[in-house]
């Protein structure tokens, strides 16, 4: 019926008021009744995890931060190589301006490289540029070595770049499963057994 006709219904029977003041009385207490108490499991989760996680966590650290002190010498050493071709002499006899190109994609790789050491989520994002790049100089190089295009000296500077580019995929490859444990331990239910004891 409609709110107005049920108020001035109220209003007029005494038995009909009490019971809706009863009512509310009784819907206000189920509202507000006290939750049971649920026990603090923070301990007996920690309990159940393994006592060798810790350690293996601090090994990977430990490897992730190998890594990335690799990569950042490498990118430095990049950088140097680099930098004495934007102005300087040209190492060999080809024209400035593509002297000038090759030192700037040197510097770029450079970059990249830091970058990564100094945040390793971009390694998975800058792999396929570096890799790419990486294959193709290899390609390169080793035919005009063979054609005698290049001194041996020049050609063993691109395994500066194969290393760096090596040490990118060591980081790309140690985020994805970093990701990929996050994503399974999300997945994974947690149940409390009998005496609140954790069961994953």
């Amino acid at each position: 019926m409609p709110a107005e006709t049920l108020d001035a219904h109220l209003v007029g029977c005494p038995g009909c008021a009490a019971w809706a003041d009863g009512a509310a009385v009784v819907t206000r207490r189920a509202r507000l009744a006290p939750a049971p108490a649920v026990p603090d499991l923070t301990a007996a989760v920690l309990a159940a995890l393994p006592a060798e996680r810790s350690g293996a966590a601090a090994r990977a650290r430990l490897a992730g931060t190998a890594l990335r002190l690799a990569l950042l010498a490498v990118g430095v050493a990049q950088a140097m190589l680099a930098w004495p071709e934007v102005d300087g002499p040209m190492a060999m006899s080809a024209p400035a301006h593509l002297t000038h190109e090759t030192a700037a994609w040197n510097l770029g790789v450079a970059a990249a490289f830091l970058a990564v050491a100094a945040a390793p989520r971009l390694a998975a994002g800058a792999l396929p540029f570096l890799g790419t790049f990486a294959v193709l100089l290899s390609a390169v190089t080793a035919a005009d070595l063979v054609a005698g295009r290049v001194p041996a000296d020049r050609a063993l500077g691109h395994l500066l770049l194969l290393a760096g580019v090596a040490l990118v995929a060591g980081l790309a490859w140690r985020g994805s499963r970093r990701r990929a444990a996050r994503m399974g331990a999300r997945s994974r239910p947690v149940r409390v057994g009998a005496r609140g004891r954790v069961v994953v």
